[in-house]
């Protein structure tokens, strides 16, 4: 049988990052339209909100979700959450976006997750591990859309070299194996490189399985 990340290569990425998959250009322009119209739905039911960390020190981006369980954090720490902070479930992850999972890691199992990161004007997100998942054989994909965004990927462990890439509006990433835990983050935007967010910006996808 294969395992998740196996099956996650069942297609050939465009250029490779410390072990994460880049696949360029895999959504063409009318599917970013497609994309953003249903996430505009999803953001009408589920309004964006600005998190703040453990430190209590806000985030510059935004974010909502919708699936299963959504990403949170707070005083508390990080962690996933079955509703939205102001209330009610997060909605349902779009089947464009199911399908585009599906379709790229070759995988039956869907995400629980569907995150989804808006980036204004400044807005970063320092290096990180996605690490709030019960089990890391699973990949992550990442789907950027709008203003390209300067994309860092480090190490397992903090510290050392990184090395960056600008990923553009149609660009995924997919972060599996022995590169799922390698630090990562967006160092900044080149706002308004993009024509798809009509005032500017990034959004970022990030789909995960967390049980």
């Amino acid at each position: 049988m294969m395992n998740p990340f196996q099956a996650a290569r069942a297609n050939t990425p465009t250029l490779t990052i410390r072990g994460v998959g880049v696949f360029q250009g895999w959504l063409d322009p009318s599917e970013q339209e497609e994309m953003m119209l249903l996430l505009r739905q999803v953001v009408g039911s589920a309004p964006l909100f600005s998190p703040s960390t453990r430190f209590g020190k806000a985030l510059s981006v935004q974010m909502t979700s919708a699936g299963r369980y959504g990403w949170f954090s707070d005083r508390h720490g990080y962690r996933y959450i079955a509703g939205h902070p102001a209330g009610g479930r997060w909605p349902e992850i779009p089947q464009p976006i199911l399908d585009l999972w599906h379709s790229l890691t070759g995988l039956e199992r869907r995400p629980d997750c569907c995150l989804i990161n808006f980036y204004g004007e400044g807005a970063r997100m320092g290096l990180h591990q996605d690490r709030d998942e019960a089990d890391f054989s699973w990949p992550v994909v990442s789907i950027s859309l709008g203003d390209d965004g300067l994309f860092r990927v480090g190490n397992i462990e903090k510290g050392g070299k990184t090395e960056s890439i600008w990923l553009k509006s149609g660009d995924v990433a997919v972060i599996g194996g022995a590169a799922r835990l390698v630090h990562h983050g967006v160092d900044r935007i080149r706002f308004g490189s993009s024509k798809l967010l009509k005032d500017g910006g990034r959004i970022n996808l990030t789909l995960r399985v967390v049980d």
